[in-house]
């Protein structure tokens, strides 16, 4: 090999050791069902397992309780904390049981700001009853030590015009003009992928999506798809991989995996 050939590799090496590999943020959305498995079996070391086996950096989680009776005053947010080894924030969004019910965020980066916001709901009433429905804010460094906002939500189950007024508060309050922030957006929104409520959100948001629309919902034998990760803004991100894991036991819903890139810096 002549001199100039090997300067030429050496430089070629060195270029490709010292270039920083993209950063990654694995994003996993889970109704968890209070950690009660599709076998009748409460089980919060098993619904851990299946979140540690995904290796998120992000998880927003649904339908959690804290001191409720029927989970036997089980402090859940503060568990999944500790068997998963990630920090949790927790937002209530009603009394139930003697205790508290609602969304959670799980992350590995560190924890800048945190907010819960109550969003519109039809009351119950004799006739039909609904949830209060809320949204839990959490600020995080990134890995490329930049903020990053998620959300973690839960639209009503049962009333149309309820998800769509819900739809609407999420881009009223996290995705306005000249809101540079990014931000990603995930939950159970209790819509298919061409209801009203979804395409609402994609007046603001970009939906990370597979191409196929796996079913989430129940687990067993999903047949609908109401399980998302959203993104904003676009040219922050670039969508590596989007999934829904095949776990049919820990919970009624299969949870979501979606991989993003970040980009713009």
């Amino acid at each position: 090999m002549s001199v100039i050939a090997a300067l030429l590799m050496m430089m070629l090496t060195s270029v490709g050791e010292s270039a920083e590999p993209p950063h990654q943020l694995r994003v996993l959305c889970y109704n968890v069902h209070w950690c009660l498995g599709m076998d009748g079996k409460y089980d919060v070391v098993r619904l851990a397992d299946v979140i540690k086996k995904a290796k998120p950096d992000l998880v927003a989680l649904q339908e959690v309780d804290v001191g409720v009776k029927r989970s036997g005053r089980m402090h859940e947010v503060r568990q999944l904390a500790e068997l998963t080894g990630l920090a949790a924030r927790f937002g209530p969004t009603q009394h139930y049981e003697g205790g508290l019910f609602g969304n959670a965020v799980l992350t590995r980066f560190p924890i800048l700001d945190v907010s819960i916001h109550p969003l519109p709901y039809t009351e119950s009433t004799a006739e039909r009853t609904t949830y209060p429905r809320g949204a839990i804010v959490v600020t995080v460094t990134a890995l490329d030590g930049k903020p990053l906002r998620f959300i973690s939500t839960h639209f009503q189950h049962n009333v149309p015009e309820d998800r769509v007024a819900e739809a609407q508060a999420i881009n009223e309050l996290f995705a306005a003009d000249g809101d540079g922030l990014r931000a990603i957006l995930a939950g159970d929104m209790n819509a298919q992928p061409d209801d009203e409520p979804v395409t609402e959100l994609l007046k603001k948001w970009t939906n990370a999506i597979d191409e196929a629309a796996t079913p989430t919902a129940p687990a067993t034998n999903p047949r609908s798809r109401i399980d998302y990760v959203f993104y904003r803004n676009t040219s922050q991100f670039r969508l590596v991989e989007s999934k829904v894991i095949p776990e049919a036991m820990a919970s009624d819903h299969r949870p979501v995996l979606v991989v993003l890139e970040l980009s713009g810096r």
